[in-house]
């Protein structure tokens, strides 16, 4: 039997709820709005779910969302819309640190960084990247992602479990 915590985690959550289409939905959601996907990896891990599995809609789920944020950003209209336009200190930075390490770098390393990482598809796509550049360096930088949360947690989650009672 789980701690109660644990237990109260994995079964009273809204992504969680809804199993692996949550968790579709949370990594998609995650890609521009900063919501973390890792309680509920984390709760379908424990809860059994196949980790392949778990990899496989999370990873699915958070590119569909890059691509859904880039074009958040190509198109303004939608962005005005759905003011969602970033805030100007973040887009700032972004694009300040884009032009310094370079666009694929910072799209590649986006999905580790908070608040600034949920706005470089946005800005990406105002910006006009290249679509090729971005979709090469955002798939990989979220399939790593991707690999490290989910077989990282399922290690440590089977650790944990062996030590607690």
């Amino acid at each position: 039997m789980l701690s109660p915590t644990i237990d109260a985690i994995v079964h009273n959550t809204f992504f969680i709820k809804y199993g692996l289409i949550g968790l579709f939905f949370n990594g998609m959601f995650s890609s521009f709005i900063p919501i973390p996907t890792e309680a509920t990896t984390s709760a379908l891990l424990l809860g059994g779910i196949n980790p392949f599995d778990v990899f496989l809609v999370l990873n699915i789920g958070s590119i569909i969302g890059g691509f859904i944020a880039y074009y958040i950003g190509y198109n303004v209209k939608l962005l005005k819309r759905l003011r969602k336009t970033p805030e100007k200190k973040y887009e700032r930075k972004s694009v300040s640190m884009m032009n310094k390490y370079g666009w694929a770098v910072v799209i590649f390393f986006s999905p580790w960084m908070p608040i600034i990482g949920d706005v470089a598809s946005i800005v990406a796509g105002t910006q006009r990247y290249d679509i090729r550049k971005f979709t090469i360096a955002m798939v990989a930088g979220k399939t790593i992602k991707a690999i490290a949360i989910v077989f990282l947690s399922s290690w440590v989650l089977q650790s944990l479990l062996h030590i607690l009672p």
